[in-house]
């Protein structure tokens, strides 16, 4: 039976942690493992994560909850102890005040994931939720029919909440921490280049994997997630390539307005 891990960061998210607990709690596979990473708050998200455990191990519903609280040096940091701690087949990152789509999602994700070879990763699309967790909209960038490497040089095309990865993968392609913002758009053309070089398949869950919050992080910091992403670009795509899809955005912005 496939394994997927679910790693869940948080830092004094007492305000949205509760239901993206309650969609892991909810989902209705099994074999998950569900690994909360806290970076020693200091309001009550870990009282709520310490009762979501105590909850879900009395349904006994074959999910195992593990908290770890300490310091970090940032979000990527503790998304790579949280890789470290993952001991499922495939490994995705569901922050605080991020959900599942429905109740079916992970089983979904297991059925599409369960062939010979197992896919490298598998994805989906995602809805954006408000700080009440009330949908806003569909994402505006989604996921091409046959995802590679290349595919991101159009932007992000898959949310990170929404990209499943094979566990031995993203443990060999840990996040380069010298990226705040957009460690997690290198993190995901590492992972699948990989995926390539290995011959290994990239399956489309053709449905929604995934509702992620606004106001993250990267919405906050638009200006530097931008630059990050360019050398992100640069790095994987060269210059000359980069500046061209640049300049195809910025036109593309000025056609929209």
């Amino acid at each position: 039976m496939i394994r997927i891990t679910v790693v869940t960061i948080t830092y004094n998210a007492a305000d949205v942690i509760g239901r993206t607990l309650q969609s892991v709690l909810a989902q209705d596979y099994r074999d998950v493992e569900h690994i909360i990473v806290d970076g020693a708050s200091s309001d009550q998200t870990l009282t709520i994560a310490f009762d979501y455990k105590q909850r879900s191990d009395q349904q006994h519903c074959g999910h195992t909850v593990s908290i770890v609280s300490e310091p970090d040096s940032g979000i990527y940091d503790a998304m790579n102890k949280g890789l470290k701690l993952a001991t499922g087949h495939y490994v995705v990152f569901m922050n605080a005040g991020d959900t599942f789509s429905k109740a079916t999602t992970l089983s979904a994700v297991a059925a599409s994931a369960d062939s010979e070879p197992m896919p490298a990763v598998v994805y989906g699309d995602t809805d954006v939720v408000g700080n009440d967790g009330e949908f806003l909209y569909r994402r505006r960038l989604s996921p091409p029919e046959h995802l590679s490497w290349r595919s991101f040089r159009q932007g992000m095309l898959v949310c990170h909440q929404a990209f499943y990865a094979r566990t031995d993968l993203a443990k060999a392609a840990p996040y380069d921490l010298r990226y705040r913002f957009s460690a997690d758009v290198d993190w995901c053309i590492r992972v699948m280049k990989e995926a390539e070089r290995r011959q290994l398949p990239l399956v489309n869950l053709h449905q929604t994997a995934a509702c992620y919050l606004e106001e993250g992080q990267t919405t906050r910091n638009h200006r530097a997630s931008l630059r990050e992403r360019f050398d992100v670009m640069r790095r994987h795509y060269g210059l000359v390539t980069t500046l061209c899809m640049h300049a195809w955005f910025a036109i593309r912005q000025c056609i929209r307005k």
